[in-house]
């Protein structure tokens, strides 16, 4: 079996990518993956040996979020940046697997190749509420000029295209449950985490004997949260008589101060850190929001924007920590949140929930797959 995995996206659409694809190539099927050449995510794809199938443009090259009037052309390019690398590696495979922006485009190519496609979701809230006209209004047009260089005729409804009938939902269903509207056959197998046993590094590991368990810091692959936000939240976080653990993400956060209660960070591995840390303080990205939840870390979900309000809202919902109000962070504001999170009750029912977050879901999603796949071969 020849299976192709297809992101375009951040951290947070490529690595369960990868943890689909070490499962499925345990499982005997031959894996390729198309996904943004960023110097992290070829590395990552190395270290578990996962075969690359690399696009022109790093996603890192996308500076910022559009404009309103930018919109539709950052989508049409977005789209003209994947269809040849798509369509060429999906040669020979039986069954295309995508998501993140790859969904625009890995629909036509399966169907003008005659392999099968699926859909991967990482949080329910995508399928709540769907809004196709609005769909429409800014995908149709690039997708169907796609569609008619490969001589396929348009679409009319964006979301059937993308979404299907069947998606997988790659969400713990403690922490992400599927509630959603009727018409959707949703495949809900578990967060897709893949197992990372890398040391921390010698600076965090003495920063974290230092003293008492310190607050992370963390916005990911955000780089909407400014200078002032960060200071803002540092010093929240000092208010609580917290030392601070900052993660310079890719918004290049930096130390506020010179004090020694306060470390800043690269890439860490959360599985080994977050047990280790009073709370976690992040943007609500389903991959952070899981790692801190498996970890019975408190959580402040700070959302920037998309699927992360919806993770915020089940922190709060679950009693395992504060949803914080809006994305910009002010003094005051976190030390409410912070507030919630740090209190022994708090910490209680994180702990207690973590005993509840499955780790199997991109094993039991490869089972799935293979097996459909197997059935649909010509």
């Amino acid at each position: 079996m020849r299976v192709l995995l297809s992101t375009y996206g951040s951290r947070g659409d490529v690595e369960p990518m990868v943890a689909l694809a070490v499962q499925l190539q345990a499982l005997g099927a031959e894996v390729r993956m198309c996904a943004p050449p960023d110097e992290e995510f070829t590395e990552l794809l190395a270290r578990e040996c996962v075969s690359p199938v690399p696009f022109d443009r790093p996603w890192r090259s996308w500076h910022r979020p559009p404009t309103a009037a930018e919109r539709q052309q950052r989508v049409a390019d977005f789209i003209a940046a994947q269809y040849g690398t798509v369509t060429e590696a999906a040669s020979g495979c039986d069954v295309i697997v995508a998501t993140a922006m790859s969904q625009f485009v890995a629909p036509s190519v399966a169907e003008r190749s005659g392999v099968a496609y699926r859909c991967v979701l990482f949080c329910p809230d995508v399928l709540d509420g769907l809004d196709g006209q609005s769909l429409d209004d800014v995908f149709s047009a690039p997708i169907n000029t796609h569609r008619a260089s490969m001589g396929l005729p348009p679409v009319r409804n964006v979301g059937e295209l993308v979404f299907t009938a069947q998606p997988f939902l790659a969400a713990d269903p403690t922490l992400g449950p599927w509630r959603g509207p009727g018409g959707f056959d949703v495949r809900q197998t578990g967060a897709w985490i893949l197992p990372d046993e890398r040391p921390l590094p010698t600076d965090l590991l003495t920063f974290l004997a230092a003293g008492e368990p310190p607050v992370y810091l963390g916005f990911g692959s955000m780089r909407t949260l400014r200078p002032d936000g960060a200071r803002a939240a540092v010093e929240a976080i000092r208010a609580q008589d917290r030392r601070v653990l900052v993660n310079r993400g890719w918004a290049g956060l930096t130390p506020v101060g010179d004090q020694d209660d306060c470390l800043v960070i690269g890439e860490a591995n959360h599985q080994q850190l977050f047990g280790r840390v009073a709370a976690v303080v992040h943007h609500g990205g389903a991959g952070t929001t899981t790692a801190a939840a498996r970890a019975g870390a408190p959580q402040v979900v700070v959302p920037q924007g998309g699927d992360q309000f919806y993770w915020a809202r089940r922190v709060a919902e679950l009693g395992i920590g504060a949803a914080h109000d809006g994305p910009v962070p002010t003094v005051q504001s976190l030390s409410v949140a912070l507030g919630t999170a740090l209190t022994t009750e708090t910490r209680a029912r994180a702990t207690a929930m973590a005993g509840e977050i499955g780790t199997d879901g991109a094993r039991d999603a490869a089972e799935l797959l293979l097996a459909e796949a197997a059935t649909e071969r010509p």
